[in-house]
């Protein structure tokens, strides 16, 4: 049996209020998601004036790098060097945004944000994962 990191309530509501708060510090109106290792909706936060179509984005890049243990740039990255067998991959999104969450080696969750772009929605998932980190271990 082994045992494992896992996100809880207080560390989805650290992380979504840092990501909302480093977004309202650079004028971003952004989409938040933060999902489990199983790519489960945990938190979302869609901010004022934000474009509804950024939620539903910032859910599927939350949902790529759970599920892909990887930075959804990764795909991005892969599109645009011309490996276009990525676009119809089921549960991927290949834009730049989706953060997993790594715990002593392993994916906990991922958080994708949505609404601006691509690299400054990483940079906003960025810190709502030091957020995480930030908190003391109880």
């Amino acid at each position: 049996m082994k045992s494992r990191f896992a996100l809880d309530a207080q560390d989805v509501k650290a992380a979504l209020a840092a990501a909302e708060e480093h977004a309202l510090q650079r004028g971003f109106c952004v989409s938040i998601a933060i999902v489990d290792d199983g790519a489960h909706l945990l938190g979302f936060l869609r901010m004022t004036d934000a474009s509804p179509m950024s939620a539903a984005i910032a859910q599927h890049k939350a949902r790529t790098a759970a599920l892909s243990r990887r930075e959804s740039k990764h795909y991005d990255d892969s599109v645009k060097n011309g490996r276009l067998a990525f676009l119809g991959l089921p549960e991927v999104v290949a834009l730049e945004g989706g953060v997993p969450i790594i715990a002593d080696g392993q994916c906990i969750g991922a958080v994708g944000v949505s609404g601006v772009k691509s690299n400054e929605d990483a940079e906003v998932g960025a810190a709502g994962i030091e957020a995480i980190f930030a908190r003391p271990l109880p």
